[in-house]
């Protein structure tokens, strides 16, 4: 039995990453601030740990550990992220928990470790028309991220890879492209797009509105959780590492496209409000040449069928 850690274990993807482990027979160890928000974990062992402290490893040093997954981040959606207002935050906690799990790392001789990165770290001027988002994997350099966030990614990119080729880490890089499903936060002021306007929708008064952010023209992909996962595994079961790899779906939609998807699944009448308010780049879509090559990896789990499966977990949470 092979036994893997999972930091950020009481996040969105990282609790769904534990379920997937323990189907598969690993004994799991999970860490995290806080446990998952809605469901109980089946890890086989869960710490509440900040790992932005540099001595969190000593409850977990005596553990044989044979693979690491870090998902720990200090993250959100677009309303956390794009205001400026947490820049300082995000990049010195993010900064500070990759830096002490991949030392904790080095002093475990750990010979597999997964970061999960993000579409974030592509350079915003190749994301100014939300028709024609240019984010293939080499277009990362020459480097301009639209936020913080994405450069504190990038960062930790060469991080992980620095440590790789110095102390034999195998690091395995994904760049995340907006994942969503059950049992991600909805609310509060974290949450992604896909949540957020089924939130909204669900909430609204039958021939009401709801409101978004800017034009609703912005482009964007959204991946469903399992894929997620499944990319997670395949790129960790991979007989090498690559450089950082998508990991997204290549069904592009605007933003009021995707609200009037949630719409027509709630059955509402319900117009669109246009306000002001954080947008980031105006297109984003994963490109997935590299994953089909490299992984024989092709999401196909429809936009659709992802989003009436996250509305209605919503709408049950909400109604409890």
């Amino acid at each position: 039995m092979k036994t893997a850690l999972v930091c950020g274990a009481g996040g969105f993807i990282g609790s769904h990453l534990v379920k997937r482990l323990k189907k598969e027979g690993y004994y799991v160890i999970g860490v995290d601030l806080k446990y998952p928000e809605f469901v109980t974990t089946v890890a086989d062992k869960f710490f509440i740990i900040d790992l932005r402290i540099s001595n969190y490893y000593e409850a977990l040093f005596f553990y044989d550990i044979d693979e690491i997954y870090q998902l720990a981040a200090d993250m959100g959606g677009a309303g956390y992220i794009f205001t400026g207002e947490h820049d300082a935050d995000i990049m010195l906690n993010s900064a500070m928990i990759n830096l002490n799990v991949l030392e904790f790392a080095k002093a475990k001789n750990i010979e597999k470790i997964f970061y999960s990165s993000s579409a974030c770290i592509y350079p915003f001027f190749n994301q100014l028309d939300p028709n024609t988002p240019q984010c293939e994997e080499s277009t990362a350099y020459p480097a301009q991220p639209d936020s913080e966030y994405g450069w504190e990614k990038l960062f930790s990119e060469r991080l992980y890879k620095a440590y790789e080729r110095n102390y034999g880490i195998s690091a395995r890089i994904a760049r995340f492209h907006n994942i969503f499903g059950p049992e991600g936060t909805y609310t509060g002021g974290k949450e992604k797009a896909p949540a957020a306007l089924c939130r909204k929708v669900i909430e609204a008064e039958d021939y009401s509105y709801i409101d978004i952010w800017g034009d609703g023209e912005q482009t964007r992909s959204f991946l469903y959780i399992d894929e997620c996962v499944e990319g997670i595994r395949r790129l960790m079961e991979s007989p090498q590492s690559y450089e950082p790899l998508n990991i997204g779906s290549e069904e592009m939609v605007s933003i009021d496209e995707l609200a009037r998807m949630a719409i027509a699944i709630s059955g509402k009448q319900l117009a669109i409000n246009h306000i002001e308010g954080p947008q980031g780049v105006r297109g984003r879509c994963s490109h997935n040449a590299l994953i089909k090559e490299k992984l024989n990896l092709e999401p196909n789990f429809t936009l659709q069928k992802g989003l009436e499966l996250t509305y209605i977990w919503i709408n049950n949470q909400i109604k409890l």
